[in-house]
């Protein structure tokens, strides 16, 4: 009795055995899933015709997408996308051959899901629906919530026309918050509901810092005119998740840095360094988000208008490209960041002036460094230039009647043109008090790549210790860079 118990006993512990297997090699099955996707497309109302898998890359339409996969439906309409090579998750879309209709849908590595996509729905209908993607359902669901939210802002905007009191208007005003704190739950509870999921990271990408209400002292009891912007700015990134490279295949990144860093960093030189590192650091060990931030941060550097964001430029070429950071550039696309960072460098604001030693009208050396002033105004210029033309007078006129007196003084390069009508152009203006120079046999034209002058006329400032202050300057603003100057220079010595 005993041994048939025991053999009993014995039976029933192979089958949990066998079962625990088949469960956790489920469970392996699961957590290691296939890479790259496979979805089945059937398109109702498109036949025979090429269909594109295309993804966002940081910037919303009309920036360009693109494309990863083809595929031609059959007769009944029905394509498959399939790929066995990892990729990286986002926001895509199925995209028709008029290269106008898409359709977005959510999609992970691994992913293998079908979808039907009606393409005579009309706006208020879902246009495509899912099998096997949980994630896209609630996608779906959030589409949906997306339009009665906006049917519903749109209608209580309407009705301010028909508000006939001011008690009228403050419940419309109440009721649209009421609804915008709807559309923060909702977002809040998927990410409580998912955590980790693409839907989750990308309602945290989208969170915007809601600033506290009340009065904000400051600790001596006045009020705090500044704290709605350092709040904002402080909690501005609390919910992007710079680890997810798949935010990057999404229409959110770009315009977020866009507002960070051009409506809430100061717009100087060591500011933009400073959160550009921040900004480094949260993204560091991702592949895409670090490769579309350093990107972009480089990017915005070079094209800024502002004075003195080269110097950012030549930072991150230094402290990242140079430092083997930019590991999808090949030696020849690196080089050229380098080659331009080293072009620049010598003429970024806070470095000092470099060294010009050229002859002036009566043949005599005169060197920049050694011209004896509280500030250098370094001038390139040309007799046969028609800008020049036009802003010669007008640096004249701001000359005499305020620099002078700020103790300026000005070396005038002559950059191009005919010397006999750069001699005459001194003469007649009655600019002969400036240092007024020139390359005459050509010998010494260093100067071009040291103070990138490739067009004429370019304006640099300098102090007393010919440290550069101020770059492509004009008339308009040369007063503005010294005053701003003499302003951080009282600050300081308080």
């Amino acid at each position: 009795m005993l041994g048939k118990l025991l053999l009993s006993l014995i039976r029933i512990m192979k089958r949990i055995i066998l079962f625990s297997f088949l469960l956790m090699a489920g469970m392996a099955q699961h957590v290691f899933a296939k890479d790259g996707y496979h979805i089945q497309v059937k398109i109702e109302g498109v036949k025979d015709t090429l269909v594109y898998l295309a993804h966002y890359y940081g910037k919303p339409l009309p920036a360009p997408i693109y494309k990863t996969d083809s595929a031609r439906p059959n007769k009944n309409g029905v394509l498959v996308f399939n790929s066995k090579t990892p990729i990286t998750g986002g926001i895509y879309m199925v995209l028709l051959s008029d290269h106008k209709s898409y359709y977005e849908f959510l999609m992970n590595n691994g992913d293998d899901m079908s979808m039907t996509i009606n393409t005579q729905a009309k706006e208020t209908d879902n246009a495509i629906t899912f099998k096997n993607s949980p994630e896209n359902d609630h996608f779906t669901a959030y589409v949906n919530f997306l339009k009665n939210y906006g049917e519903q802002q749109n209608a209580l905007q309407a009705s301010f026309k028909t508000a006939k009191t001011k008690d009228d208007s403050s419940r419309i005003r109440q009721q649209l918050s009421k609804n915008a704190q709807s559309l923060i739950d909702y977002r809040q509870e998927n990410r409580t509901k998912y955590p980790g999921s693409l839907m989750s990271d990308i309602f945290g990408a989208l969170q915007v810092p809601q600033v506290p209400d009340g009065k904000h002292l400051l600790p001596n009891g006045e009020s705090d005119s500044s704290f709605a912007y350092e709040y904002y700015k402080a909690h501005f990134w609390d919910g992007f998740n710079f680890q997810d490279d798949r935010l990057i295949y999404t229409p959110i990144y770009d315009n977020k840095l866009n507002e960070y860093f051009n409506k809430l960093v100061l717009p100087y030189p060591d500011s933009m360094e400073m959160e550009a590192d921040k900004i480094l650091a949260k993204a560091r060990g991702t592949q895409e988000v670090f490769k579309y931030t350093l990107w972009w941060l480089e990017h915005m550097a070079q094209d800024s208008k502002v004075m003195g964001m080269d110097a950012v430029v030549v930072y991150l070429v230094e402290n990242y490209y140079m430092k083997g950071d930019a590991t999808w550039l090949s030696n020849d696309e690196l080089n050229k960041y380098i080659d331009y960072a080293e072009k620049i460098a010598p003429n970024v604001l806070g470095n000092k002036a470099p060294e010009i030693v050229m002859p002036d009208v009566n043949g005599k050396d005169q060197s920049l460094l050694n011209l004896n002033a509280k500030y250098t105004l370094l001038i390139f210029w040309s007799a046969d230039c028609g800008h020049c033309m036009a802003e010669m007078p007008q640096i004249d006129s701001v000359y005499k009647a305020v620099l002078k007196n700020k103790g300026v003084k000005i070396y005038a390069v002559r950059a191009d043109g005919d010397e006999q009508r750069w001699k005459d152009y001194i003469k007649k203006h009655n600019i002969e008090d400036w240092v007024n120079v020139q390359d005459p046999d050509h010998t010494r034209q260093q100067y071009r790549s040291k103070y990138d002058v490739y067009s004429t006329p370019v304006i640099y400032l300098l102090d007393d210790k010919k440290i550069i202050r101020g770059k492509r300057l004009d008339h308009s603003n040369i007063t503005d860079v010294i005053e701003m100057l003499e302003r951080k220079a009282k600050t300081t010595s308080k």
